[in-house]
Formats: C-alpha cells, sequence, structure tokens
C-alpha cells in the first residue's frame, strides 16, 4: 500500500506490531454504533505508538529537549470499502511507515483533529465530530462529548495556536463561507466563537500545522477552485488571526486532498501532503520562508485513493 524504504522495515514493523495489537484488542469491543468507543480505540493506537522504540522523532527530540513548536501526528485513514480506521505513523525521514490497522468502525467521523497542548511534539487530545455534528474530545485521561451542530461547518481545523496561550484552537469555516474561531482549553472545552470575516467558501481545501513562514505563529494555506494555493500568515490575535493572502502557486488542482500531520522529515518545519485523484500521496517538505514556504514536491506513497483522509 504505502512507498517503503525496505531497509527499515523490519523496525518498522515492531513498532507497527505493538501498536496493532493494542488496538485491535481495544477495539473488539466497539461496534459501528459507538463513536466515543472508536475514539478511544484510536487514542490508544496513538499513545501506543509513542513508547514504541523504532520511533525516530522520540530519539531526535530526546537529543533536543525543550518545546517542540511543530508536532507530529497520525495521519487518519478511513477505508471507503469497509469503514475501518487505518492510521500511518510517520517514519522519522518523511513519510509514513506501514499501515497500522485500528479495527474500529470510523465511517461516522466528518473530522478528526488532533493536538499537542503539553508542547512535547505528539497528541495529547483529539477533537472527533461526528457527520451528525456532534464533536466529543478525547484526551489522555478522558473522553466527553463537546457539544452538538457542528455540521453547519463544512471545513474545521486546528492550525495550532490562534490566541496567545499555549493550547491549540478551533477554526471553522461554515457553509456561508465565513470563518469562525473557537479559542480552547487543555480539556477539549471551547469558547463562544468569534466571527472572522467572509469569502472563505473560494477555497476548496484548507491545511495547516504550526508555523509555516518561520515567525512562530500558526499559519493555514488555502486551495481555490482555480487550482492557485495561497498563504495566510498568523498574527497571533484570534480576533485577526490571519494576515492577507499570500499567492504560492497554481497547479494545485491536481490533488483532491490537501492536508498536514505536522513534520514529517524531522526538521523542526511544517510539512504539507498532497493526494493525486490516482491515489499518490506526495510531501511537501517546509522551508519556513513565507515566500516559498514548500520544497519541491516528493513521492512518499501510494494506493491511498481507497481512503478518505480525514
Amino acid at each position: 500500500m504505502t512507498f517503503i524504504n525496505h531497509g527499515r522495515m523490519r523496525k518498522a514493523l515492531t513498532a507497527t506490531a505493538l501498536v496493532a495489537a493494542m488496538a485491535a484488542t481495544a477495539g473488539t469491543a466497539f461496534a459501528a454504533g459507538d463513536p466515543a468507543g472508536a475514539s478511544e480505540a484510536r487514542a490508544k493506537a496513538v499513545a501506543a505508538h509513542k513508547k514504541a522504540p523504532a520511533d525516530a522523532r522520540a530519539k531526535a527530540r530526546a537529543a533536543a529537549p525543550g518545546l517542540v513548536e511543530t508536532p507530529t501526528f497520525a495521519m487518519s485513514a478511513v477505508n471507503k470499502s469497509t469503514g475501518l480506521l487505518d492510521l500511518f505513523f510517520a517514519d522519522g525521514l518523511g513519510g509514513f511507515g506501514p499501515v497500522t490497522p485500528v479495527e474500529v468502525p470510523y465511517d461516522w467521523a466528518a473530522a478528526t483533529i488532533d493536538v499537542d497542548n503539553d508542547k512535547d511534539g505528539y497528541f495529547d487530545g483529539t477533537w472527533d465530530i461526528g457527520k451528525d455534528g456532534l464533536m466529543t474530545w478525547t484526551g489522555v485521561e478522558e473522553a466527553k462529548e463537546i457539544g452538538g451542530g457542528w455540521q453547519i461547518y463544512n471545513k474545521v481545523l486546528s492550525p495550532g495556536n490562534l490566541g496567545g496561550a499555549q493550547e491549540a484552537d478551533l477554526m471553522a469555516v461554515d457553509k456561508a463561507g465565513v470563518m469562525w474561531v473557537y479559542l480552547a482549553y487543555p480539556d477539549g472545552r471551547v469558547d463562544a466563537r468569534v466571527r472572522i470575516g467572509a469569502g472563505w467558501d473560494q477555497y476548496s481545501e484548507i491545511a495547516g500545522q504550526a508555523d509555516l513562514s518561520g515567525d512562530g505563529k500558526a499559519d493555514v494555506v488555502a486551495r481555490d477552485k482555480s487550482g492557485v494555493l495561497w498563504l495566510y500568515k498568523g498574527t497571533g490575535n484570534y480576533k485577526a488571526p490571519f494576515e492577507g493572502r499570500t499567492k504560492i502557486g497554481a497547479g494545485w488542482n491536481t490533488y483532491d486532498r490537501l492536508l498536514s500531520v505536522g513534520d514529517l522529515d524531522v526538521d523542526g518545519k511544517t510539512d504539507l501532503v498532497a493526494r493525486t485523484a490516482s491515489g499518490d500521496l506526495y510531501r511537501y517538505s517546509g522551508t519556513g520562508s513565507a515566500s516559498a514556504p514548500f520544497a519541491k514536491p516528493v513521492k512518499i506513497g501510494w494506493g491511498f485513493n481507497i481512503y478518505n483522509l480525514l
């Protein structure tokens, strides 16, 4: 399924076996009607991977302790045929390791949003938004409902901290194209929404995870319907979280999905993942430059058209 350097396959499989065994054990108790249980099974699988000895990111971060400004999250993939969740973990070399089956239904989910509030570079909480509009929070030690009504949005994501605190916040674009910001707390609760502005329905994809431009503030990129990609630099002010847009380049309608899981190549910069309609997966490594935020694409996988990538 994924494009893998076979020279590192043995270590990767050791880590995958550990995670898969734990996830499968957790998943056996959950049925398709239990989204909360499925979220907990996913959280356990992600936590197990953090403990795996083959995690290249853990070694790199142990050598340079301190707050990690650019996290690395698992890529969540829901099989279109079975509805079951698969996870893809960064291999520390710019791509993803072998598939980690979680064996729980996840086709109820419209979005899965990981955050790293303690700045260790790993997940410590996840918002899941169901297609019915219910948002739940799964933390390291708790899982709870946050509230309903989120089906009014076409896009919800967390590029990181938008309001000046350490915690990651949420941005959401409603079906009229208006963007809203929700300031968040470490336990998953969110404040009342703040209206930012209209016109965001011109974009077919919005992605971002931490800083893209090198100034330490959370940024996003947005692709318009003609295939042009734009950079919105963060301001650190949640009432006006982004500066005016800057054109990155055209031709991005080659891809049917753009997303960010943070730092894939362990250089401390945010990367972008792009998928073609035929299922090829590419990494655009972050440069830290506002004028040219991404390096040339590198193919890191194929066959991903069998998935809905959350």
